[in-house]
């Protein structure tokens, strides 16, 4: 017994000393960290300083994008994100789920019981609603404010916004978090260019806050000011672009090319009005974006076609030796160890004047303009003159420049017809601007102004500047001139570029397509239709440059058409947009046709001629027994009609008739009518003057009436 009350004596004794020793120990901790004010290697005061300091970030505003009048074309707006807090530990928090889940029901896209068992989830501090509480609207966040429901709140965040969807995107480019930074970064057009110009920087508010987060009392709070990107203002004239993506969309519908590629320019300036391209994307959703990365405007050479004959003929205006009533052997051009051909409709070995050439695009006209008037040596100095050696210098990321293949004979002639040398569209528009501007050629921009976004000041201004003068104000008239005969001449291959009210100038062209062996590519749908034109014809406002790749063309279509199709509606609504007054041109008058049947021949070919219309006689009698279109059909000045008289019939020469003209004489003359191709009347069976009865069969073959073959060079092989 004695032993055991010993026993417990020690060990009491024992745990005396060890709590002494712990007391010890944590005295001279406490005693320690007074004096050093650290502890585990940190000061304490910091540590609290920390834990109670409360940081905040004061978003900034990436600059907006500007048209250039001030319309917006991409900006930073606010989004809301909702949220809801549930810890009790906090004041504001849901106090009723049930409620909460049927209110929010009403104004975010998540049925009310998903949004309850949000509410309800056990040991979450704060809870979201995914998709459905992002992106909220300032209207939105409004509503759901006035509910006054206790625990939830909103945070705030800038989501750059393109009101305009697909427009000018290859141009614009968009904007999306750099994984490395976190910021949001232009990545693509003028988004990633000026990036640094665009580009904001966030403030921040940092204060002392008490347990719940509230500012402490005498504490004051720090402040760093955002810093808002500057707005960036675009040549882009919001109007003039909507007409082109309008009517770009209407072609890919419809003719579903693998490439369309627009742009349109003021000429006096150099501006860009507007640039579009299909394939295009959306720079909200980037849908379509993988379809090509390549602003084609910049980024794309191919070989122009008949577009190159425009500075061919300035060439030769300017130095003097183009004749526009001149004649020359149509068919072929000798061309070292090949020959040229074209399809200007003018059989071989037949004369035609250079002005006609120029109308009918032969490219053995421009072959004999550039080697045998200018000569090959200067006509190489006028490709360096017009721009097509160098990038132009637009105000644009990665643009390329073609290449002049200029070594060989045959490479100098094929250059003056637009084969062989490669261009980009933007070259092209820059070249035109010399015949547009009096001779004076213009930088292509499109980057008008850059201001601050806060005070309005301009911190810099894009001014206009001429890159050289190829042609004199002279020679540039005399082109525009000729150049608009190619849309009003009867046999010019531009007709259907023709807009009322207003005089074009300009040139079809008609580019082949290199396959993947280096040989052309075949068939009626592989080529790269163009057109280059500028209006009014006296004093160019508007440049357009239109080019359509490979489109599915119909067995009634032609390349012309798509062209037509998007330059003619964008070029016309722009200039009565802009205010530019139509010309004098006098309109075509309709009429109510006659019944000419059992009069003379003589008389009602008078008559009709007096009218206005084109009329072609079939039989060698003097009474009209049959016309074509019937009595009562409303007609258009300058069409033709086929009178039917007594005696026997005779082919009347149809070449350049229209396949309807001919459905007119195959109807009166009763006569078995057999047609190839699409276009104009380029070969008929039965010789012009020769006899035809009744019920005979005729072949005809039509062929492209707008450029979409009349340029394409053939190149023979000679011994």
């Amino acid at each position: 017994m004695m032993q055991k009350q010993k026993n417990m004596k020690h060990g009491a004794a024992g745990l005396f000393f060890l709590f002494g020793l712990l007391f010890f120990v944590l005295i001279c901790r406490f005693l320690y960290i007074q004096v050093t004010g650290t502890a585990g290697g940190e000061v304490l005061a910091s540590k609290i300083d920390k834990k109670y300091e409360k940081k905040q970030v004061i978003e900034a505003k990436r600059g907006s994008i500007l048209d250039t009048k001030g319309e917006v074309i991409a900006e930073d707006t606010s989004s809301y994100i909702l949220r809801a807090v549930l810890s009790e530990k906090e004041p504001e928090h849901v106090k009723d789920p049930e409620k909460t889940a049927k209110e929010l029901a009403k104004y975010i896209d998540m049925d009310e019981q998903d949004i309850y068992e949000r509410l309800t989830k056990k040991g979450a501090y704060q809870v979201e609603f995914g998709s459905a509480g992002k992106d909220l609207t300032q209207v939105v966040k409004q509503k759901i404010e006035k509910l006054e429901l206790p625990g939830i709140t909103f945070g705030r965040t800038n989501k750059r916004f393109y009101p305009n969807g697909i427009f000018a995107s290859h141009l614009i480019g968009y904007v999306e978090k750099d994984e490395e930074t976190g910021e949001m970064a232009g990545k693509f057009g003028i988004e990633k260019y000026l990036n640094k110009e665009l580009q904001e920087t966030d403030g921040k508010l940092t204060y002392d806050s008490d347990s719940w987060g509230f500012l402490l009392p005498d504490k004051k709070e720090k402040v760093v000011a955002p810093d808002n990107g500057n707005d960036v203002m675009l040549t882009i004239d919001k109007k003039i672009q909507t007409f082109l993506e309008d009517s770009m969309s209407k072609v890919q519908e419809k003719y579903d090319p693998e490439q369309i590629i627009a742009i349109v320019s003021n000429p006096k300036t150099g501006e860009i009005v507007a640039m579009g391209q299909r394939p295009t994307f959306h720079p909200t959703t980037k849908v379509g974006l993988t379809d090509t990365w390549r602003n084609l405007a910049i980024e794309e050479t191919f070989e122009p076609g008949s577009t190159m004959k425009t500075f061919t003929l300035a060439a030769a205006v300017e130095e003097g030796v183009f004749n526009p009533n001149e004649s020359f052997v149509a068919g072929t051009y000798k061309a070292g160890s090949g020959k040229i051909g074209d399809h200007s409709g003018i059989e071989r070995g037949k004369s035609m004047t250079f002005l006609e050439g120029v109308q009918r695009s032969s490219n053995v006209a421009f072959a004999t303009l550039a080697m045998d008037k200018i000569g090959a040596d200067t006509f190489r100095e006028y490709l360096t003159k017009f721009g097509f050696d160098k990038k132009t210098g637009i105000d644009l990321p990665n643009e390329i420049t073609g290449k002049i293949q200029y070594k060989y004979k045959l490479e100098k002639v094929t250059t003056s017809f637009g084969q062989g040398s490669t261009v980009t569209p933007i070259q092209q528009i820059q070249a035109a601007s010399a015949i547009a501007n009096d001779g004076k050629m213009m930088r292509p921009y499109v980057i008008k102004s850059i201001s601050d976004q806060d005070t309005g000041k301009t911190l810099k201004t894009t001014k206009p500047k001429v890159t050289g003068q190829p042609i004199s104000a002279e020679t540039a008239k005399q082109v525009r001139d000729y150049l608009e005969t190619v849309i009003s001449a009867k046999k010019g291959t531009g007709k259907k570029y023709a807009i009322d009210g207003y005089q074009v100038a300009g040139k079809t062209g008609t580019a082949q397509i290199a396959g993947p062996t280096g040989r052309y590519l075949e068939g009626k749908n592989n080529y790269v239709f163009s057109f280059l034109g500028m209006a009014p014809k006296d004093d160019p406002q508007l440049v357009m440059y239109v080019a359509v790749k490979q489109p599915k063309l119909g067995v009634s279509y032609v390349g012309a058409d798509p062209l037509s199709e998007i330059f003619n509606p964008v070029m016309q609504n722009s200039l009565q947009y802009l205010n530019i007054k139509p010309s004098e041109v006098k309109k075509q008058k309709a009429n109510k046709i006659k019944d000419y049947t059992n009069q003379t021949e003589s008389s009602a070919v008078t008559e009709l001629k007096e009218l206005g219309y084109d009329v072609s006689t079939i039989g060698s009698g003097r009474k009209v027994l049959d016309q074509s279109p019937k009595a009562g059909s409303v007609l258009l000045q300058g069409e033709k009609i086929i009178l039917r008289t007594e005696g026997e019939m005779k082919v009347p020469d149809m070449k350049g008739w229209s396949l309807r003209d001919v459905m007119k004489l195959a109807k009166v003359g009763k006569l078995d009518l057999k047609t190839e191709g699409a276009g104009y009347v380029s070969k008929q069976s039965l010789e012009a003057g020769k006899k035809v009865n009744e019920g005979e069969t005729f072949n005809i073959e039509l062929s492209q009436p707008d450029g979409a073959g009349e340029d394409i060079p053939t190149i023979e092989k000679t011994e």
